[in-house]
């Protein structure tokens, strides 16, 4: 029996073009496809050939999130995984996002931050 993968992960943004395109930016990945999607929203698939994030935006608008993340079925964090922690985080700041919560831990870094949709990422490097 193989073991399963996990392929993507699919979240509700304002705006799927723009958030789209700064994890592109600071990630270095591409879009691998973009259209209509249920109900008149639109959806962006951003990541690499083998897995990706899906970027929703309803047709109708989206509500803030006021679940918090201490609240069953509500997502904590994306982590990510990167070669160079310090450019990524360069490339996080210059995006306008503020760090939090860097830690060295056994076998690597890391660093948080909150993206203007309220989605906690957490980078990290394994040296």
């Amino acid at each position: 029996m193989s073991q399963a993968v996990l392929e993507h992960v699919n979240f509700t943004v304002p705006d799927a073009d723009r958030t789209a395109q700064w994890l592109c930016d600071v990630f270095g990945w591409k879009i691998r496809w973009q259209g209509s999607a249920r109900n008149g929203g639109r959806s962006i698939h951003v990541g690499t050939e083998d897995d990706y994030l899906v970027v929703f935006t309803p047709k109708e608008g989206v509500a803030p999130n006021t679940q918090g993340k201490d609240v069953v079925g509500a997502m904590n964090h994306i982590g990510v995984v990167v070669d160079d922690l310090d450019a990524v985080e360069a490339k996080v700041k210059a995006q306008g996002y503020k760090t939090h919560n860097h830690a060295d831990y056994e076998p690597g870094r890391r660093f948080y931050f909150d993206d203007e949709n309220g989605i906690e990422f957490e980078v990290v490097s394994y040296d």
